[in-house]
C-alpha cells in the first residue's frame, strides 16, 4: 500500500559536503537514503526542509520520504538509526499525509550562530564555534540587526551563485546574547539566532559576518541597513564559515512555537 513518513534529523555537519548528495561526496542525504535502502530494499532520495551546506549541523531537519515497506513509524525509526552512521540519527520518526513535502511544509525555521571571542581558545568547542580574535560590541550588533528584521529584498546577504528568481524573505527575529563556552567560560560565546519563514544560499553566513563586522568596530549599526538597500552581495560583510551554524528548529503549522517559548540552548 505504501506510506510517507517525516522524520526529525540531527547531524554532525563536519563530515558531510553538505544536505543535497553529489556524486562523489559524502552527504547527509546520501547515508540517509542507503539506510533507507538497507531496510527496505527500495531506491529512495529522501527531501529535507533545509539544503544545509558543508560543515553545518542540525539538531532538526525535517525530512519526507514514500516507502512500499509497511512497517511502523518507531520500528523505521530503530532500523535507520541501526544503519546510520554515528554522526546522523532520526530523532523522531511519525506517519505523514501522502502529499508531505517537507519543503513546503515548513513554515519557520530557526538558525543559531555560535562565536568563541575570549582571550582562551576554544577546545572542546572548536568543531561548533567562529573563533573571532576580539571582544565583539553585542549591543551594537543587536542594533544593527534590528534593520534586517521584517521582509525584505536580501540580495546582499545570498551567494550569488544560487539560481532562485525571489530574493526576499521575512526575517521575524534576530536573537543577539552571551553564552558561556564550551570550555566553562563565561560569556565566552556570542549566540546569533535567527529565525525566518525561509533563508537564501549563505544567507545566515553572510548575515553573521556583516554583524561581526559591526561587533569588531568596523562598521557602524546603521551600516546594516545601507547593505541590505544595496541589494548587491558586495556590499555586506564576508560568510562566516559554516561550523558555527546549526540549523535549530523547524516549524509546521501543527507544531509552531510562539518565538518566546522556545529555550534558548
Amino acid at each position: 500500500m505504501g506510506q510517507t513518513l517525516s522524520l526529525r534529523l540531527a547531524y554532525d555537519g563536519a563530515g558531510f559536503s553538505g544536505w543535497q548528495s553529489q556524486p562523489g561526496r559524502r552527504t547527509v542525504q546520501g547515508v540517509l537514503a542507503e539506510a533507507i535502502t538497507a531496510v527496505s530494499g527500495e531506491t529512495v532520495l529522501p527531501k529535507g526542509a533545509s539544503r544545509t551546506d558543508a560543515g553545518v549541523h542540525a539538531v532538526d531537519q525535517l525530512v519526507g520520504f514514500t516507502t512500499a515497506k509497511d512497517l511502523a513509524a518507531d520500528v523505521w525509526q530503530r532500523a535507520l538509526n541501526a544503519h546510520l552512521p554515528r554522526d546522523v540519527v532520526v530523532l523522531s520518526a511519525t506517519a505523514a499525509p501522502a502529499d508531505f513535502d517537507p519543503i513546503t511544509a515548513a513554515v519557520k525555521k530557526r538558525y543559531r550562530y555560535r562565536i568563541h571571542d575570549a582571550r582562551t581558545r576554544p577546545v572542546l568547542a572548536q568543531p561548533f564555534v567562529w573563533q573571532w580574535k576580539t571582544t565583539l560590541d553585542i549591543a551594537a550588533m543587536q542594533a544593527g540587526a534590528a534593520h534586517l528584521v521584517g521582509e525584505h529584498d536580501f540580495s546582499s546577504f545570498e551567494n550569488p551563485s544560487s539560481p532562485r528568481q525571489s530574493k526576499v524573505r521575512r526575517i521575524d527575529a534576530i536573537e543577539i546574547v552571551r553564552r558561556q563556552g564550551g570550555e566553562n567560560v563565561p560569556g565566552a560565546e556570542v549566540w546569533i539566532e535567527v529565525e525566518g519563514n525561509g533563508f537564501l544560499y549563505n544567507m545566515v553566513r553572510i548575515i553573521v559576518g556583516t554583524l561581526v563586522f559591526v561587533g569588531s568596530g568596523k562598521r557602524s549599526s546603521d551600516w546594516v541597513a545601507d547593505v541590505r538597500e544595496a541589494r548587491c552581495r558586495a556590499a555586506a560583510g564576508p560568510t562566516a564559515p559554516p561550523q558555527g551554524l546549526m540549523l535549530l528548529r523547524t516549524d509546521v503549522p501543527s507544531t509552531a512555537t510562539a518565538i518566546n517559548d522556545v529555550p534558548s540552548s
